[in-house]
């Protein structure tokens, strides 16, 4: 799986329309749920039907949220939806790489008795505590399957007595510390924290900037209305690419000439520069197919 990520949708396992629908309204990505969205009484009936639409014929990729590894869920849940219908396993409340390695683990052992290739369910750590934070970068590193780290901000300002402002400055620190994290891992961007106000697109579109531009490649998001607005932001502009391709002709003409630094239309460019441009044409032809 190359993405685009821009988007995981997530939809609640035990709402019978909204677990077949979430596939259809845009996302890059859906999380069908067994954690948060489904009240205690549903969770292990809600296992059956969450594998049954992940069954059925869709346009994404599918992932799924069990419980947390400390629950009585976890493992059960993993051994339920786990198969060559299923994309990834989305781990909550993730704390130690240990939690991760024993995941993995289990996923390789279903990946064999069910006849799949050894690595073909994603796994994506949330990390959403002080606990999970402090260990990110072994996290990490941990040497798992997983191709990319998510913050889950509820949870995590709930466990730190953070008030989750509108302006989202007191995010800050965690969200450079899980973008630095993954680069130094050398996995993939991460994918930022859901937005709680559903109605409140302005606020969604400044916390969808704020993490793009920290180093994010996408947002967690809870309601369809969020898709467009947030895959908009994570997505070059038009103008971005005509500069990133102006950028990246001038350069392998200077380069082929024996020159390494440049300038276009007045801005200094050498390889850095460079590298840059080719990241957003390479993610513009990802998004378009």
């Amino acid at each position: 799986m190359t993405g685009p990520f821009r988007t995981f949708l997530f939809a609640p396992g035990n709402h019978a329309r909204r677990r077949v629908k979430v596939f259809e309204v845009g996302a890059d990505a859906v999380i069908l749920d067994l954690e948060d969205a489904v009240p205690v009484a549903e969770k292990v009936d809600t296992r059956g039907a969450v594998t049954d639409a992940l069954k059925r014929s869709r346009t994404c990729p599918g992932y799924v949220r069990v419980n947390g590894y400390e629950t009585e869920f976890c493992y059960s849940d993993i051994l339920a939806v786990a198969g060559p219908w299923l994309d990834g396993i989305v781990l909550p409340m993730v704390e130690t790489p240990a939690q991760l390695r024993s995941v993995d683990w289990l996923l390789a052992q279903i990946e064999r008795d069910r006849g799949m290739a050894r690595g073909a369910i994603d796994l994506m750590p949330i990390i959403e505590t002080g606990r999970g934070l402090d260990a990110v970068t072994e996290i990490a590193g941990a040497g798992t399957r997983t191709r990319r780290l998510s913050f889950g901000a509820a949870d995590y300002t709930l466990d730190m007595g953070m008030r989750w402002s509108a302006d989202e400055g007191e995010l800050a620190h965690a969200r450079a510390a899980i973008v630095l994290a993954s680069r130094v891992a050398g996995i993939e961007p991460p994918v930022d924290t859901v937005f709680v106000h559903i109605r409140d697109e302005e606020n969604l579109r400044r916390s969808a900037t704020t993490a793009r531009d920290l180093g994010f490649q996408g947002k967690l998001c809870i309601h369809p209305d969020q898709i467009a607005p947030v895959n908009g932001i994570f997505t070059p502009s038009e103008a971005e690419v005509a500069e990133a391709e102006k950028i990246v002709a001038a350069f392998e003409e200077a380069e082929a000439a024996g020159s390494a630094s440049i300038q276009v239309d007045g801005r200094f460019v050498d390889y850095p520069v460079v590298d840059k441009a080719r990241r957003i044409l390479a993610l513009i032809e990802r998004i378009r197919g």
